[in-house]
């Protein structure tokens, strides 16, 4: 029997509706003090209590109705809190004016003050607490079964100022948690902005960077394609190469923008190979000892597969760095003459399972998007290793082994003893001279050269 209560508690706080919620407490609250009123208004030993000419008064049944009432009346205190404050403290006043002994029914006006301090601002709650306290005293000493200040009428305020208190003190619990959830929707809707422009910039890195190349490749096959078949073909090539490279780029940033807990300064530059010492770096001032080894020829490297081994190198640290516990971690990067090779392992527990996870599938998805393959498991000796593989050789560069952002030329050599076709000035970097020379008056584009032979042969 004595654990009834806490269930009881636990069952009126799982009730999901706030309405049925606050019912159902102000049902079990008039139930528990219109039994504690009961017990004060018979009590087992008389003599103990009225003493020294002060009698029991007698309590009629209907005289319950009061604090059935004022209890009742906390259903709605937290939707009228001033009413239901005005109603309960009523109710009581009444009946201790009447002269019945009111020690439990006090607690009434203090469980809708404690409501009213919850919401409202506190300096309005604190000029209603002193108004409901100074009722209630009065109306307590002016009829007092126990002698004016007798039965403890001087705590008739201090029952008010600690509800008054402690209601300031959830309200403000209250608004503290709520400010933390608008801080946190905020948050994520700076995110979510960041992150488009982040989307925008890379699209832009790409797609505008493509289909300029594309543009030009395409007038300058316009110009040759019905007197010189054979460069226009070469043009026709070189388009296809540079949209190959453009979707490839683009299953790049398709497989970033899955990484949803990465953050991202749309400032800066697309990640890559170049960034290693700096994330090695943040990498050491989390807490995890790591060490970069490069082997190979540095040279510049496809942007998918760039972007590709730095995610990868980023994710697998990222891992042990959550999962390794007191570890340190290597990073190897081989420039082959075909590939490039990466390696990632620590000292560490590793994650439970090789197989899910967000990050391990993500690893998986952007080596398979960068034409490479990788392997992730347990290390030889303990720990955790990641491997991937990326093909690099001249079959898997682009067109243009610049960045993608900067807006660069991304179109493969001209043809040779033919004319170069490029969009307009400023004239972008020439390539090294091919032979024959070009002679250095003569157009890029060569408008005029058609002009003459359609001339002919309508002459002709």
């Amino acid at each position: 029997m004595t654990g009834w209560l806490p269930r009881a508690y636990a069952a009126i706080m799982s009730i999901s509706r706030p309405g049925l919620r606050d019912a159902a407490s102000a049902v079990a609250v008039t139930i528990i003090l219109l039994a504690a009123s009961y017990a004060e208004a018979h009590p087992q030993q008389p003599n103990s209590y009225f003493t020294g000419g002060h009698h029991q008064p007698h309590t009629p049944d209907a005289a319950f109705l009061l604090v059935i009432a004022a209890g009742l009346a906390l259903a709605w205190r937290y939707r009228y809190p001033r009413t239901v404050l005005c109603v309960t403290t009523v109710a009581v006043a009444v009946y201790s004016v009447l002269g019945y002994v009111n020690g439990a029914a006090l607690l009434l006006p203090a469980v809708a003050m404690w409501a009213m301090a919850t919401s409202a601002p506190i300096r309005r709650s604190v000029v209603w607490a002193v108004a409901v306290a100074a009722v209630l005293l009065a109306a307590t000493v002016s009829n007092n079964p126990f002698g004016p200040f007798g039965g403890g009428a001087e705590l008739v305020p201090a029952d008010i100022a600690v509800a008054l208190f402690g209601g300031i003190a959830v309200g403000n619990r209250r608004a503290y948690v709520q400010s933390m959830r608008d801080r946190a929707e905020r948050e994520a809707r700076r995110q979510i902005d960041e992150e488009r422009l982040r989307i925008a910039r890379e699209l832009h890195d790409v797609v505008a960077h493509t289909m300029a190349t594309i543009n030009v490749q395409a007038s300058a096959a316009a110009q040759v394609l019905r007197d010189r078949p054979d460069q226009a073909a070469e043009s026709l090539a070189a388009i296809r190469a540079a949209s190959k490279d453009g979707l490839r780029e683009l299953r790049a940033i398709l497989n970033v923008l899955r990484q949803a807990d990465e953050g991202a300064d749309p400032t800066q530059p697309a990640p890559g190979l170049a960034r290693l010492d700096a994330l090695a770096a943040s990498v050491r001032q989390a807490g995890l000892p790591v060490s970069v080894t490069v082997t190979g020829q540095r040279r510049p490297l496809p942007a998918v597969t760039d972007l590709a081994a730095f995610r990868v190198i980023q994710e697998a640290l990222t891992n042990s760095i959550r999962h390794a516990g007191r570890a340190t971690a290597a990073v190897v990067v081989g420039y082959g003459e075909a590939d490039l090779r990466i390696e990632v392992t620590d000292t560490g527990r590793g994650p439970v399972s090789s197989a899910g996870g967000h990050g391990l599938r993500g690893m998986r998805e952007r080596a398979a998007a960068a034409g490479g393959t990788i392997e992730i498991g347990p290390g030889a000796s303990g720990g955790f290793r990641v491997a991937a593989r990326f093909p690099a050789g001249a079959d898997a560069t682009p067109a243009s082994q610049a960045p993608p952002h900067p807006r660069g030329p991304h179109a493969p050599p001209p043809p040779r003893g033919g004319p170069r076709p490029r969009p307009p000035p400023p004239p972008p970097p020439r390539r090294p001279p091919r032979p024959p020379p070009r002679p250095p008056d003569t157009p890029t584009s060569q408008p005029d050269t058609p002009t003459p032979t359609s001339q002919k042969k309508a002459r002709r």
